[in-house]
């Protein structure tokens, strides 16, 4: 069939919208939101790809997956030769056809895109990986002989799992090191149930333990080793990627009140630690249920807390944000979908002060209204305090949600590795490659705060360098 259509044809097939839960039964559930593509929708969908000579999409991808050819086969039907063609780049499609912003990402590329909605290339890439998962399981790709050679990883988020999946593949030893009792990082601790099942993250971290990579939990590299004693011992080149897991906060009076959390915090004790499953996990973390909630921070992680605020209970659940909708920087399907779940969308308003009680709890936050003017360094127009505009809003719990910044913990430890002014591993654009001999860095660590794909991609980059070191430095 897809052999038969005339690109004209292809335009005029609407873009296949996903299957969702109701908003109306999600809001009181972990479970996953988006339902997955059928093999009807997902063949249809394919069809949409006119297959340029010149594809374009590719560019806007960090890990470069062969976008229509993974895309053709799909429209062809062959899901599992889709899915091991899209896993020739990247190991981890169900957790990319997931969390990834392809709309800013591959789809912005999409020719189809130039006239009508481009094809939805995320959507597609979680349809073969799940069909590969629940049809015939996860398949991993035969790796080289092996070299001898070991590299240690620092971080088992998505750059230090990309990074580790491309090295076995090479032929040579992986170790990843994770400080927390479980491997996945921020896509294990930060990212909810209900936008990314953790049987989804065991699944593709699983197929790279069958692959050979090893991952040693509880170690706090700095603490349980440093950097140079993993060259001494025995390692041949490392790699960091711990990301950037030091949560910012407003500095404003009363934030040290009880019921005010960091985002990282409250996800963590939620997503890793499963609190949303008391008493079957014991847990501790704030009783949302009836009470007021607000969280501040308009990015992915402000919509990924006060959505799981929602779902705990909260009465009402609300985002404070200093700027308006249009410069807020989470996607639009995680506002939407947050709309629709009932958050209250607070916008121009900036907390001066939280204000509690005689027994140290938190009660209320005292709001400024703003105005926007001129842009700032981001270009989004900066936030202006109207005087005289405070007002109070009464809250039971408050998530900060504005940001993280870099652990210090490698720095300390490691005086000769060069570091930015932010505290970010300074390291190539290309080939991440740091001031240290044999240290490559990469993810949010080098970057600062940035997307899973971006991460995955650094780690790539990393991987074929690291390759290459270790070729040119053989005795």
């Amino acid at each position: 069939m897809s052999k038969t259509l005339t690109n004209k044809e292809r335009m005029k097939i609407p873009r296949q919208k996903m299957p969702e839960q109701d908003q109306t039964i999600r809001r009181n559930n972990f479970n996953e939101v988006n339902l997955g593509l059928t093999e009807e929708l997902a063949k249809l969908e394919a069809l949409r790809c006119i297959q340029c000579p010149k594809p374009t999409c590719i560019e806007g991808c960090p890990v470069e997956v062969k976008i229509g050819a993974f895309v053709g086969l799909i429209a062809e039907g062959d899901y599992l030769g889709a899915a091991a063609k899209l896993k020739e780049d990247n190991l981890l499609p169900a957790i990319c056809g997931r969390v990834c912003p392809q709309e800013e990402q591959c789809e912005v590329k999409c020719v189809v895109g130039k006239k009508n909605e481009p094809v939805a290339i995320g959507r597609l890439e979680r349809f073969v990986a799940d069909y590969e998962r629940e049809t015939v399981g996860i398949r991993t790709p035969e790796p080289k002989a092996k070299t001898g050679k070991k590299i240690g990883i620092v971080g088992s988020g998505p750059a230090g799992l990309s990074c580790a999946g491309d090295l076995i593949q090479m032929g040579h030893d992986v170790t990843v090191f994770e400080a927390l009792h479980e491997p996945g990082g921020v896509l294990i601790y930060g990212i909810p149930e209900f936008r990314l099942p953790k049987s989804i993250v065991k699944d593709e971290i699983d197929s790279l333990k069958k692959l050979g990579v090893n991952f040693e939990m509880n170690s706090v590299i700095g603490f349980t080793d440093t950097v140079d004693e993993l060259m001494q011992n025995g390692y041949d080149a490392i790699f960091i990627a711990v990301g950037a897991g030091l949560p910012y906060f407003l500095n404003i009076p009363g934030e040290n009140l009880n019921g005010v959390y960091s985002s990282n915090e409250f996800l963590t004790r939620v997503n890793l630690m499963k609190a949303y499953r008391f008493p079957e996990f014991d847990t501790p973390v704030f009783n949302c249920k009836d009470k007021n909630v607000a969280v501040f921070g308009g990015g992915n992680t402000a919509m990924d807390a006060v959505r799981t605020s929602k779902r705990l209970g909260a009465k009402n659940a609300y985002i404070i944000y200093r700027r308006s909708d249009v410069e807020m920087p989470a996607r639009q399907e995680e506002i939407h979908h947050a709309k629709e779940e009932g958050i209250e969308f607070t916008l121009l308003a900036n907390p001066v002060e939280f204000i509690g009680d005689d027994k140290g709890w938190l009660k209320s936050v005292k709001l400024q209204k703003m105005e926007l003017g001129e842009p700032d360094a981001s270009g989004r127009s900066r936030p202006v305090p109207i005087p005289g505009s405070e007002y109070i809003l009464p809250i039971d719990m408050a998530v900060i949600a504005i940001g993280n910044g870099s652990n210090p913990i490698i720095q300390k430890t490691t005086p000769d590795l060069e570091f930015n002014k932010w505290g970010n591993i300074v390291a190539d654009e290309e080939t991440m490659k740091t001031n240290k001999k044999g240290v490559f860095a990469g993810g949010d660590i080098v970057t600062g705060g940035a997307t899973v794909i971006l991460a995955m991609g650094a780690g790539r980059k990393a991987a074929k360098a690291i390759d290459d070191y270790l070729n040119e430095n053989e005795d």
